[in-house]
């Protein structure tokens, strides 16, 4: 039997106002997280990704940016009802993130240990001595090096890794029931990346906490995420198992997305091929599927009608006029 989702958000809706006109950043964007289960996010910059875990977390920029509909349920209560006390208690606490710049979240004129163990302070009350023992700790299981001496450094004195670590550390200080890492391996090279992701899934182990990846990097989500959301100006364009995505996608989105990558399980070099035009405007979304202006099979009703959200299978859904078998075959697609 499949466990009780501790997180379900349905139709989540999001704009920005600005003086070009409303920017519709989240536009009815619908899934839900697993306990312990690693769920991904992809697509490209400004598809909305981070504006929807910002969106949950109360954190949006504000005045021009606000929730204009939908919920978000975690354990049977409503985030985007709360009050900002109430989501207080939330943040940090069952669901930590973190950012996508660690160099810019961490303070600069605290040292690393500090940060960390005003965390424990803050929400358990513990003494200074204690607070900085636990960071030490918190520290040593993500993977930093002589813990006690790193901790009274700052965070310039870190590497990107190790100060990417040091968040890790900081945001499972109170063993949250949801973990959100938005783009947590940019600017990192290819061996530090696999290195923090093998530090994601050790703490998700550890403490048993579901983790929602965000990122553009699809090379990533192959090697971590158990279920993967890909999405579009704002939309929801696919969703599934990571099987699902990477071996039987249905969107020519996420065809475009896998096309641009390098594949290593394939013995022939193949050239790698970009998404032709860019991201559509979130001001002036085009009418019909968002994505027809890029798409090479798009037809009148592409550009007509919005497409619906077809169930594949029992966990597989695509937003496409043509997501099934037939009829992708129909359009000389397999």
């Amino acid at each position: 039997m499949t466990a009780e989702p501790v997180l379900s958000v349905r139709d989540l809706r999001t704009t920005f106002d600005t003086d070009a006109g409303t920017v519709k950043a989240v536009d009815g964007v619908s899934f839900e997280v697993r306990p312990s289960e690693v769920f991904a996010i992809v697509g490209e910059s400004g598809s909305g990704k981070t504006v929807t875990c910002l969106s949950l977390l109360g954190l949006l920029p504000k005045p021009a940016g606000k929730v204009v509909g939908g919920e978000a349920l975690y354990k049977g209560d409503d985030l985007l009802q709360m009050r900002d006390h109430e989501l207080r208690k939330i943040r940090g606490n069952r669901i930590a993130m973190i950012f996508q710049d660690p160099l810019t979240a961490l303070n600069p004129v605290f040292t690393v240990g500090s940060q960390i163990a005003e965390v424990f302070k803050t929400h358990r009350g513990e003494s200074r001595r204690t607070a900085m023992g636990n960071a030490i700790g918190l520290l040593e299981l993500v993977g930093i090096p002589e813990p006690k001496t790193r901790a009274s450094e700052y965070p310039h004195q870190f590497s990107g890794g190790m100060r990417q670590r040091a968040m890790i550390a900081m945001a499972v200080a109170l063993t949250p029931d949801i973990l959100i890492a938005d783009e947590p391996t940019t600017a990192l090279d290819a061996t530090v990346q696999a290195q923090i992701m093998e530090v994601f899934l050790k703490v998700r182990d550890e403490f048993g906490m579901a983790l929602i990846l965000v990122t553009h990097d699809l090379g990533v989500v192959a090697g971590i995420a158990e279920r993967v959301m890909v999405m579009y100006a704002g939309k929801v364009a696919e969703s599934g198992s990571t099987k699902d995505i990477f071996v039987n996608p249905k969107h020519p989105y996420t065809w475009g997305l896998m096309a641009s990558i390098p594949r290593m399980d394939q013995e022939k070099l193949r050239r790698l091929l970009p998404i032709r035009g860019v991201p559509p405007s979130l001001i002036n979304v085009p009418s019909g599927c968002p994505f027809h202006p890029r798409c090479d099979y798009s037809k009148d009703i592409c550009i007509n009608h919005y497409p619906e959200n077809k169930k594949l299978s029992s966990d597989h859904f695509a937003t496409c006029h043509f997501a099934t078998d037939a009829g992708w075959a129909a359009r000389g697609r397999t």
